[in-house]
């Protein structure tokens, strides 16, 4: 028995199983798609978003 037949057995001729493997990739990608979108957003915009500014303008607990 082919790994690609143990493969089609255990996921593709039972629905549920099927259905259960596409909506835990969905989740997953959807998951590494925000991941590695918010790294990039971070990396292009280094050094103009409010966490890397925030020590010039936010007051510290000693000032308040």
């Amino acid at each position: 028995m082919s790994l690609a037949s143990s493969i089609y057995n255990t996921v593709m001729r039972k629905n549920y199983a099927f259905v259960g493997v596409i909506f835990a990739g969905a989740f997953g990608a959807d998951i590494a798609f925000d991941v590695y979108a918010q790294r990039f957003w971070d990396w292009k915009n280094q050094g103009r978003q409010w966490k890397d500014i925030r020590h010039k303008y936010a007051l510290s607990s000693d000032e308040e």
